[in-house]
C-alpha cells in the first residue's frame, strides 16, 4: 500500500477582500493585498502562491510547487500553470482599474514548455499588460525558475465592466 501525505492549511474570509475591491481602485486594492491589510485569494493558500510585486500595468506571483499539486502521471498539474498566468495577466490588469470597475477573464491561452515538479524550485510569473482599452484589455504572462528557465507562457482577454 502507497505511503500516504497530508496537508493542513488555513485561509481568510474572502468577503473581506471582495468588499475592499469594491471600495478602492484596481492599484490600491492590490497594494494592500500585497501587504497584507486585506487577505488574499483562498485560491493562493490552496495552490501555495502568492503575490510578491506590484506595478501599474504588471504583476509578479512566486510558487513553490510540491507533490499535492501533481497530476496522476507525476508532474504538477497543469492548471497550476494556468492559475498563476491568469493570476499574473489579471492582476497586472487590475492594477489599471479606477474605482467602480471590475474585470474578467474572457479568454485564456496558455502554451506548456516543460513540465514542473516539486524539484523545480520557486517558480516566478510576470504578467505585463499589452493593451489597455475601455471595455477589453489583454496581457501576457512567463512562467520561469530561479534560472530564467521557461516552463509556460500565456496570453489572456479580459472584460472590463462598471459597477
Amino acid at each position: 500500500m502507497p505511503e500516504e501525505s497530508s496537508r493542513t492549511y488555513t485561509w481568510k474570509d474572502p468577503r473581506t477582500g471582495a468588499k475592499a475591491a469594491m471600495e478602492l481602485s484596481g492599484m490600491d486594492y492590490l497594494t494592500k493585498m500585497l501587504n497584507g491589510e486585506i487577505p488574499g485569494a483562498p485560491i493562493a493558500d490552496t495552490m501555495n502562491f502568492w503575490l510578491e510585486e506590484l506595478k501599474e500595468g504588471f504583476a509578479i506571483f512566486k510558487c513553490n510547487p510540491a507533490e499535492y499539486l501533481y497530476n496522476p502521471i507525476g508532474t504538477v498539474h497543469g492548471g497550476v500553470a494556468a492559475t498563476l498566468l491568469d493570476s499574473a495577466m489579471g492582476c497586472a490588469i487590475h492594477t489599471t482599474l479606477e474605482l467602480g470597475t471590475i474585470y474578467t477573464t474572457a479568454e485564456l491561452h496558455v502554451n506548456y514548455v516543460r513540465p514542473i515538479t516539486a524539484n523545480t524550485g520557486t517558480l516566478t510569473c510576470t504578467g505585463t499588460v499589452i493593451h489597455r482599452g475601455r471595455k477589453l484589455a489583454t496581457a501576457e504572462a512567463k512562467l520561469t525558475d530561479e534560472d530564467g528557465k521557461l516552463y509556460a507562457h500565456g496570453t489572456t482577454t479580459c472584460m472590463i465592466m462598471e459597477l
